[in-house]
């Protein structure tokens, strides 16, 4: 529901992946394979020796600095800059407000609802059956208007369609004390507390 860039994340989690599983396969050849060894010996001092001859014909002339350095610098600013750009992307999309209208009424003014309030409510009412493993109410803006994510982890055995209509009661329940229809995500999931946990017994 929110803006976050799954693509970009997926993307860019499989190159850092891959890019560790290069250098662990390297790490293991390099203590495991001798010719290995040796190849990485030979590349190593080529490659040291193409860097120094870089730095010395990029010299500023009379003087010993190297203007590569400053290239570096200026890289490394602009990756720490994309950095900070794709962290403010992450998890775009949340409202603080579920309401928000004006009231024409005799003492005319706006009328605000936060989303803590419809969050705190739904979460209280699911807080304690014994049908659920966990519970988490969020409020996102979709297309400008708020909009509530709920999403439960039923255990085992239980009816997702039945779980689904008391979850739809309880925001029908919700709207009718807030005078306003919020659309709604339900999303029922599973994971190992829903595997593996169990319901309590009540004597």
């Amino acid at each position: 529901m929110n803006s976050t860039p799954r693509l970009l994340n997926r993307i860019l989690l499989g190159i850092v992946g891959l890019g560790f599983l290069g250098v662990g396969t390297l790490l293991v050849l390099l203590a495991t394979v001798p010719a290995v060894g040796r190849w990485w010996q030979g590349w190593s001092a080529g490659a040291w020796s193409n860097w120094r001859d870089l730095f010395e014909r990029t010299r500023f002339p009379g003087r010993q600095e190297s203007w590569l350095w400053i290239v570096l610098v200026l890289l490394l600013l602009v990756v720490v800059g994309a950095m900070v750009a794709w962290v403010a992307q992450q998890g775009k999309g949340r409202a603080d407000l579920l309401v928000a209208e004006e009231d024409p009424g005799e003492v005319p003014g706006n009328v605000r609802i936060g989303g803590g309030v419809a969050e705190q409510a739904l979460r209280a009412a699911l807080a304690d059956r014994p049908d659920l493993a966990g519970a988490t109410v969020a409020t996102y803006e979709i297309r400008g208007e708020p909009a509530l994510k709920i999403r439960v982890q039923p255990r085992q055995g239980v009816a997702p369609h039945t779980l689904a209509a008391e979850v739809s009661a309880l925001v029908e329940a919700l709207d009718a004390v807030i005078g306003k229809r919020t659309p709604v995500l339900i999303h029922i999931g599973s994971g190992a507390r829903s595997r593996f946990g169990r319901a309590e017994r009540v004597r």
